[in-house]
């Protein structure tokens, strides 16, 4: 990891759910489109789900108003990511690769901690060094561009992340019904 932050956001909520739950639904990417405004899923690709090492492949989309000045992924594309830690029920992280099949410092993270009635769930993105696609929409921009880029960008993220964990939330406070 460099010495460079590019940014880091995080959002966090109470979920009446214990935390073992809580991380067991969000450490299944596979499950990520029930909760993500841009991943529509997708599938484990190599190792085990979950694990420290293994590889997710995203299937995403993303509108056309997003930062819509800047030349960012629109439509739908993929991306890979690689589990960097997963400390149950308390950590998983998992880090952006890029083309060369290289974790980057692009790291998403849920954190899970025990609460009175249940857990805090967080959520982060942090970037150190930009990223090989980063590099690519910035390419070009001043200085002044990139800032308003990054900062645009890291507003999307928090409200991104707001959603995630309202869905996730909803998702796990649903009351079952015994038959």
């Amino acid at each position: 990891m460099s010495a460079t932050e590019t940014f880091r956001v995080e959002a966090a909520t109470a979920v009446t759910a214990d935390p073992a739950t809580v991380f067991a639904y969000v450490s299944d990417l596979s499950r990520s489109a029930e909760w993500s405004p841009e991943c529509r899923g997708g599938r484990w690709t190599s190792g085990e789900p979950a694990a420290v090492g293994s590889v997710f492949t995203a299937v995403n989309h993303r509108d056309p108003d997003v930062v819509a000045w800047a030349p960012v992924a629109r439509g739908e594309w993929t991306t890979e990511c690689e589990v960097v830690e997963s400390s149950p029920p308390r950590v998983f992280r998992w880090a952006m690769r890029d083309s060369g099949g290289r974790a980057q410092e692009s790291v998403w993270s849920f954190t899970v901690a025990p609460e009175a009635d249940g857990s805090r769930l967080t959520h982060s993105f942090w970037m150190g060094e930009l990223t090989e696609g980063m590099r690519k929409i910035t390419a070009g921009m001043s200085e002044d561009e990139v800032r308003a880029f990054l900062d645009e960008w890291a507003e999307k993220i928090h409200g991104d992340m707001r959603q995630t964990l309202d869905r996730i939330k909803t998702h796990l406070e649903i009351p079952t019904t015994h038959s």
